[in-house]
C-alpha cells in the first residue's frame, strides 16, 4: 500500500519551524514567539526562617525562639489558647496566573501551613503530629487578577505550643515587593491627666502612619510617631498597642503599654467608694448566718486588723427571685434558738440590738461593714427586669437596716454565664449579666459616692477568661467561663475592691502562656499579674480586658486548711507579696510590673482566722504594719 502522502510533510514542516525559531532568537532583542516573558522564581516569604524575630509575620499568640530551631538561629513558637489558633501570617505580592509553591517545616500536634486570597483555590496542608521537624507543602496557581495573597501557619484549639521554621514561597514575584511594616517598639506613656494620656513611639521603617489601640480598639491614625489619648475616665487603668501601617498593610501590635489617669480633683479617692481605706487593707468574711464548724464570731469581736468586714450571706428566696433575704444566726426559729442556746451551731450570738451597735462601733473606728450576696450556696440569677427591681429594693432594706457602708458580689456556682452569641465583654447581652450590672450601677446612684462596692469572684469566671469566654464562636465551652469580665468591666469605675478567690481552683493559664495550680506563691503571683497587667480574652488580641488599679485589687486566700483548698503557708503569702510589691521573690514567674500600691488581702474568713489562731491577720500585719 501506498503510504498517505498527506503525513509525509509534517516532520519537514517541524523542523522548518524549528531552524526557523533557533534563527529568530539568534538575532539580538528578539524573544522566543511560543512563550510569554515572566519573572523568574524566588523566594517571596520575608523572614521565613524567623532569624529577625517576628518580623514581617503577624501573630496572634507567637514568637521567635532559639530552640529548637531546624536551621539557622530562629524559629517560631506559637500556642493555641481559648478560640484562638495562635495563626502567624503575612501577606505577600504575586502575579496574576502564576504558579507557586509553598512550603516549611513544622513541629507538635495539628500543625497547618496554607495560603488565602489565591484567587482560585485555597490550599493547605497539616501535621496530625510532629515529634520532630516535618515538611509540609502544597501548591497553587493565582486568579487572573490576583496580586496578594496570604500564607499563614497555625495550631489547633486547646493543643500545645507548635514550632515552624523555613517557611518559603516560591514563584514569580509580584509587581511590588513592598511588605507591611514590623510592628513599631519603644512605646511609652508621657504625660497623664485625668482625662488623657500621652504615648510616644519609635518610627518603625517604610510605616506612612500609625494606629493606636486602647484596650483593643482603634481610638486614633497619626502619621508621627506621638498621640494624646484623649476622653478618659479620671482614675481609670488603660491599656495602650499602636501598629505601622502602610500600602502593604498593618503590621502586628507592638507590646500594650498600661497607664492609670489621675485622680479628679472633686473626687480624689477616684473609683469606687472606700478613698478613705488604708493605703494597705485587710478584708475578711465573717459568718454572720452560719458558723461552719469554725465557731460564732461576734461583730464586737472582730480585731481591729480587719479593715473591710463582709457579712456572710444574703441569699435569694429563690435562684430567679432577685429576692435577697438576710438572716442571722440563730433565724429565731425554735429549732436554731434551741440549738444555740443548748451550744450549737451558733453559741452566744449576740441580739439584733448589740450586732448593729457593734457595726456603728466598727464604722466609728474607720472600718467598712457589707452585706456579701450569694456565696456558695446562694445562686443569684437576675433572668428579668422584675427580679432586677426586688433585687435593688431587698439589698437597699438590708443595707438601711443594718446601717451597711456597701455591697459585696459574691456569686458563684451557676449564677452568672453568657448566652450563645455573647462575645464581647464591652456589650453583654445576657439578661443575668445586663440586669445585675443595672441593679449595682441603681444602688451605687442611691447610696452615692461612699457607696463600697466590692466583688469576690473564682478564677473560673475571671481569669479563665484568658483561654475561654463563654461558650466560644463556635460553641461547645462551658459559657461560665469569664462571664464576671463583663461585670467587672461595666462597673470599674464604681468597684472599691476586687478579690478573686485564689482557692478551690483549678489550674488557670497566666499570661506565660503556662498553667498555674494552688498551693504556692507562684499561683497568686500568676493570677493578679493577670488582674493588674490586663489580658487578651479568649486570647484575642483585639479584645483586651484592661487591668484594674493597684488599688482596687486585693488577693484572696484562705485562712487555714479547714477554710478551703488552695490554703499556703505565712512564707508563700509573704513570697507573693514581695513579688508583686517590690519585683523580688518572684521565682521563675515574671510580672509586667511592681505594684506597691496593691491594696492588700482578702481571706475566707475571720471566722477560720480566729479558729487558727489568727495566724493570717498577724501574717498581714507583720508585712504592712
Amino acid at each position: 500500500m501506498v503510504p498517505e502522502v498527506r503525513d509525509r510533510p509534517r516532520p519537514a514542516r517541524r523542523r522548518l519551524l524549528a531552524a526557523l525559531t533557533a534563527t529568530l532568537l539568534a538575532a539580538p532583542g528578539l524573544t522566543a514567539l511560543s512563550t510569554t516573558a515572566r519573572a523568574a522564581d524566588a523566594d517571596l516569604a520575608r523572614n521565613g526562617g524567623f532569624e529577625s524575630g517576628l518580623d514581617g509575620w503577624s501573630c496572634t499568640a507567637g514568637k521567635a525562639v532559639t530552640s529548637p530551631v531546624r536551621t539557622g538561629t530562629g524559629a517560631l513558637q506559637a500556642t493555641p489558647a481559648g478560640s484562638d489558633n495562635a495563626q502567624c501570617a503575612q501577606t505577600v505580592s504575586v502575579q496574576p496566573n502564576a504558579q507557586y509553591t509553598l512550603s516549611g517545616w513544622v513541629r507538635g500536634s495539628y500543625v497547618y501551613l496554607g495560603a488565602s486570597g489565591t484567587g482560585t483555590t485555597d490550599v493547605y496542608d497539616w501535621t496530625q503530629s510532629a515529634a520532630d521537624w516535618q515538611r509540609l507543602t502544597t501548591t497553587f496557581k493565582t486568579g487572573a487578577n490576583t496580586t496578594q495573597v496570604t500564607i499563614y501557619t497555625h495550631g489547633w484549639y486547646g493543643t500545645g505550643a507548635y514550632y515552624a521554621d523555613d517557611v518559603s514561597l516560591v514563584g514569580p514575584g509580584g509587581g511590588s515587593t513592598q511588605q507591611p511594616p514590623a510592628a513599631p517598639t519603644g512605646l511609652k506613656t508621657g504625660t497623664v491627666t485625668a482625662a488623657s494620656v500621652a504615648l510616644s513611639w519609635s518610627a518603625a521603617t517604610g510605616a506612612t502612619s500609625y494606629a493606636v489601640y486602647r484596650d483593643g480598639a482603634k481610638v486614633q491614625t497619626v502619621t508621627g510617631t506621638s498621640a494624646t489619648v484623649t476622653g478618659l475616665t479620671a482614675a481609670t487603668a488603660y491599656s495602650f498597642q499602636v501598629t505601622a501601617v502602610n500600602a502593604a498593610g498593618e503590621s502586628a501590635k507592638s507590646a500594650a503599654v498600661t497607664a492609670t489617669t489621675a485622680a479628679d480633683p472633686g473626687n480624689p479617692g477616684g473609683g469606687g467608694g472606700g478613698s478613705d481605706l488604708p493605703a494597705h487593707a485587710l478584708v475578711g468574711y465573717l459568718h454572720a448566718s452560719f458558723a461552719n464548724g469554725s465557731g460564732y464570731t461576734r461583730m464586737a469581736d472582730v480585731p481591729d486588723s480587719w479593715d473591710v468586714i463582709d457579712l456572710a450571706f444574703g441569699e435569694p428566696t429563690s435562684v430567679t427571685s432577685g429576692d435577697i433575704r438576710f438572716t442571722r444566726c440563730p433565724d429565731g426559729g425554735t429549732s436554731r434558738s434551741s440549738e444555740a442556746e443548748s451550744g450549737g451551731e451558733c453559741p452566744n450570738v449576740e441580739s439584733d440590738a448589740d450586732f448593729k451597735a457593734a457595726i456603728k462601733a466598727k464604722q466609728a473606728a474607720g472600718k467598712k461593714v457589707l452585706i456579701s450576696i450569694g456565696g456558695q450556696n446562694g445562686q443569684v440569677q437576675l433572668t428579668t427586669t422584675a427580679a432586677r427591681d426586688t433585687f435593688v429594693s431587698s439589698v437597699s432594706k438590708i443595707i438601711d437596716e443594718y446601717g451597711l457602708d456597701g455591697l459585696d458580689i459574691d456569686f458563684e456556682g451557676h449564677s452568672l454565664s453568657l448566652n450563645t452569641g455573647d462575645t464581647d465583654f464591652r456589650n453583654p447581652t445576657t439578661p443575668v449579666i445586663v440586669n445585675l450590672i443595672s441593679a449595682i450601677k441603681t444602688l451605687k446612684a442611691k447610696y452615692g459616692s461612699k457607696f463600697v462596692l466590692t466583688m469576690a469572684p473564682e478564677t473560673f469566671f475571671v481569669q479563665m477568661g484568658y483561654q475561654y469566654y463563654g461558650s466560644g464562636k463556635w460553641g461547645g465551652q462551658d459559657p461560665r467561663c469569664g462571664a464576671y469580665l463583663p461585670v467587672i468591666y461595666a462597673l470599674r469605675d464604681d468597684l472599691t475592691l476586687l478579690h478573686v478567690q485564689d482557692y478551690n481552683s483549678g489550674s488557670i493559664m497566666g499570661l506565660d502562656n503556662q498553667y498555674h495550680s494552688m498551693g504556692g506563691a507562684d499561683f497568686h503571683i500568676a493570677m493578679t499579674d493577670m488582674l493588674l497587667t490586663g489580658f487578651p480574652v479568649a486570647g484575642d488580641a483585639n479584645n483586651v480586658f484592661p487591668p484594674l488599679r493597684p488599688d482596687q485589687v486585693a488577693i484572696g486566700m484562705p485562712a487555714s486548711t479547714q477554710a478551703g483548698n488552695g490554703y499556703v503557708a505565712p512564707a508563700e503569702v509573704t513570697k507573693t507579696l514581695n513579688c508583686l510589691t517590690k519585683k523580688t521573690d518572684c521565682g521563675s514567674y515574671a510580672t509586667h510590673g511592681t505594684w506597691p500600691a496593691l491594696r492588700g488581702l482578702m481571706t475566707w474568713s475571720v471566722n477560720w482566722d480566729r479558729f487558727g489562731g489568727w495566724q493570717f491577720q498577724n501574717t498581714f500585719d507583720s508585712y504592712f504594719g
